[in-house]
């Protein structure tokens, strides 16, 4: 078998809250972001596309939407040019309301921090020499 594409389907409880998050960070939408039960954005440059579902939209299709609050799903990892990208990150994730878990910091080799969205999902943004 071959697979064509694989994209991430996340629940959210206010999709103008997501959409206005993942705006202000610079994403581009993916065209499906006119309804009342989805909004979808490309991340990097293979054009991943993460779909964020109204909970009780996504839970049509999965028995149980994870409880961010009390545990993790995933976590996406971003790719960062240099240490100074990281830290740019860092500050426009603060000023667009998400939350630093992780603060900007050397990890082996490379620079990273961690973040979440509104509604708990977690991403690291990173730095790797070589990569």
């Amino acid at each position: 078998m071959e697979t064509k594409k694989i994209w991430a389907n996340m629940g959210v409880e206010n999709l103008d809250r997501t959409t206005k998050f993942y705006t202000d960070l610079g994403f581009k939408p993916n065209g499906h972001n006119t309804n009342n039960e989805l909004r979808s954005f490309i991340f990097g440059d293979e054009n991943f596309i993460i779909h964020f579902f109204v909970k009780e939209q996504l839970e049509k299709f999965v028995p149980k939407v994870a409880d961010l609050s009390t545990g993790n799903e995933i976590i996406f990892s971003l790719s960062a040019k240099n240490i100074e990208e990281v830290d740019q990150w860092a500050e426009e994730v603060r000023k667009a309301g998400g939350k630093i878990f992780l603060e900007p910091s050397k990890y082996q080799q490379g620079y990273t921090f961690g973040f979440s969205d509104p509604d708990g999902h977690k991403f690291n943004v990173l730095y790797w020499p070589g990569m």
